[in-house]
């Protein structure tokens, strides 16, 4: 289904919604691109508990898709594809959750991975802030509206126009920042660290998933 969400922000190229997976035109689209921005809306933040409902997708010609994820659904074949192919980057912001949630509820080894938190937090070490609209409101002079981010994302059929266009512009400004924390991280010649902490991603989210946050943070109690 093609539509256009209203914004405050200019519109996409193209912006399509689908519900269980992409179609065959989409998919092809998007198994041409270097880099993929990708992110998801659950219901809540535990892993087994809160499902996953939304997965968005954007690729570097500012072609945008929502797919919508019925109760219970548990494979997304085209999807997949996408996700697990080596020769796709898929960008995210914070990771961990989405590598997570996709693997919890869709079965899917995401690879290879960017991560514009941690990317921001190695990069841009003078600032504290490194949520999504802070980094893209630096990076690529963009501001997010994020009014519509908490919210019911399990009424997939209903999304409101707000929560679309909330969901749209978080991906389409991914890939532009992650060019420009590159940049930053090979100035700094932190690129490596930040490889080496992408590819530390899948296990990480593993852990959480299992109930295991906190596997890696030292206690004062018992010995060292």
């Amino acid at each position: 289904m093609t539509a256009a969400p209203p914004s405050n922000l200019p519109e996409p190229a193209r912006f399509a919604v689908f519900d269980g997976d992409l179609d065959a035109e989409w998919a092809a689209l998007y198994a041409g691109a270097r880099a993929l921005a990708v992110d998801t809306e659950a219901m809540g933040l535990i892993h087994g508990r809160d499902r996953l409902c939304l997965v968005q997708i954007c690729d570097d010609a500012d072609n945008v898709c929502c797919i919508r994820l019925a109760r219970g659904q548990q494979r997304a074949p085209l999807l997949q594809a996408l996700m697990e192919n080596p020769a796709i980057e898929k960008v995210f912001h914070f990771a961990r959750f989405d590598v997570a949630a996709l693997a919890e509820n869709l079965g899917m080894a995401v690879d290879p991975i960017f991560c514009t938190k941690i990317g921001s937090r190695l990069g841009r070490t003078y600032s504290p802030r490194h949520g999504l609209k802070d980094v893209v409101q630096e990076l690529v002079g963009v501001e997010l509206d994020k009014r519509a981010q908490s919210s019911d994302w399990g009424q997939v059929e209903d999304l409101s126009e707000a929560q679309l266009a909330y969901a749209a512009g978080d991906v389409r400004y991914l890939l532009p920042a992650r060019d420009r924390l590159e940049t930053m991280l090979r100035r700094e010649e932190r690129w490596e660290l930040a490889q080496r902490c992408f590819r530390c991603l899948p296990v990480l989210a593993d852990l959480d998933r299992q109930r295991f946050p906190l596997l890696f943070e030292h206690s004062s109690g018992g010995n060292r």
